[in-house]
């Protein structure tokens, strides 16, 4: 039971007058998320922290959980998710990116009474299905969507998608949406799969990009599933001397990113808004636990945006003055 539950089931009228003079209940929230020194996760997990500004004023707390690495993705989620609960959190904010082991997980959240709100991976499809409160995010989907469709319009005709987590949910639906995205203006897409280890591994990705285009010269359009990989699919593009003649977009966004995008070197970039996602789900439990507060838009989406030459210059503004 949550403690608004237990709150609303043993209230006084003497309790219920102390709430309206302004007395709040302490919310600890715990946020599974990804790696902290990963560009995108560190922006979520800034946002995160800033929203527990709030809850930290009213005597509750925010803890991060992440994996050490992405190798075993979906059991260490899931495995994050029971630390949680076994720790007392008093509500949970996670990603359902591989639902088939990290759905027994968080349905224990929800069996436990703990409110849940699912973000950044899973959609409104898994907020439903496991009870949360709310999805905070972008689709997928519609994110690898948007990538193939500006390429496709940009006259590239044949791409192909980079997934280095072959089985997190979010990454194939990237690709899946990429490909049906550049299908959707007479192109044709393709996935090139690489081994989880490959995942934020420069060399490794520049590398099989390398040898992926020389194997396959008609390929003229690249999308990359993470910002990390993005750098290193420009990279593999230029070592295999296809620099102009392969366009590339990726998802998120970092300096070498917007500077890659000034510079001509990058077509564009698939914006989730990493910020809002941790903030916006904290913000939600937070003010749910204390005052029994609901969002009726139960699907929150942070994205997808497109940035490219016409808007980066706007985008980097941003980012200095750390909005972005």
């Amino acid at each position: 039971m949550t403690k608004f539950s237990r709150f609303a089931a043993t209230a006084t009228t003497a309790i219920v007058a102390a709430c309206a003079a302004g007395a709040v209940m302490a919310a600890d929230i715990f946020v599974v998320g990804g790696k902290p020194d990963d560009p995108f996760w560190s922006r979520v997990k800034l946002g995160a922290e800033e929203a527990g500004k709030v809850a930290e004023a009213q005597g509750g707390s925010v803890t991060w959980l992440g994996p050490q690495n992405y190798d075993n993705l979906g059991p260490d989620a899931a495995e994050l998710i029971r630390q949680a609960i076994d720790q007392g959190a008093d509500a949970i904010v996670g990603p359902d990116w591989v639902p088939e082991a990290m759905d027994p997980a968080f349905q224990a959240v929800v069996d436990a009474g703990i409110p849940l709100v699912i973000y950044n991976a899973g959609g409104i499809e898994a907020a439903d299905r496991l009870g949360a409160l709310n999805y905070v995010g972008a689709v997928d989907y519609k994110s690898g969507f948007a990538g193939g469709e500006y390429l496709g319009n940009a006259g590239h005709k044949n791409g192909a998608c980079v997934n280095t987590l072959p089985g997190a949910a979010n990454l194939e639906a990237f690709c899946t949406g990429f490909n049906d995205g550049i299908a959707s203006v007479g192109g044709t897409g393709s996935v090139l799969q690489l081994p989880a280890t490959a995942f934020g591994d420069a060399t490794a990705v520049a590398q099989a990009v390398r040898a992926h285009l020389l194997q396959n010269p008609e390929i003229d359009a690249m999308f990359a599933v993470g910002d990390g990989d993005t750098n290193a699919t420009v990279s593999g593009i230029a070592q295999a001397g296809k620099t102009g003649s392969v366009k590339v977009c990726g998802m998120n966004f970092n300096d070498t990113i917007l500077a890659n995008i000034q510079a001509g070197t990058q077509a564009c970039a698939i914006d989730q808004q990493g910020y809002q996602q941790g903030f916006f789900a904290v913000s939600i439990l937070n003010n749910f636990v204390n005052y029994g507060v609901t969002i009726p838009t139960r699907e929150i989406l942070t994205g997808p945006g497109v940035i490219d030459a016409a808007n980066v210059e706007l985008v980097i503004e941003g980012v200095k003055a750390g909005a972005r």
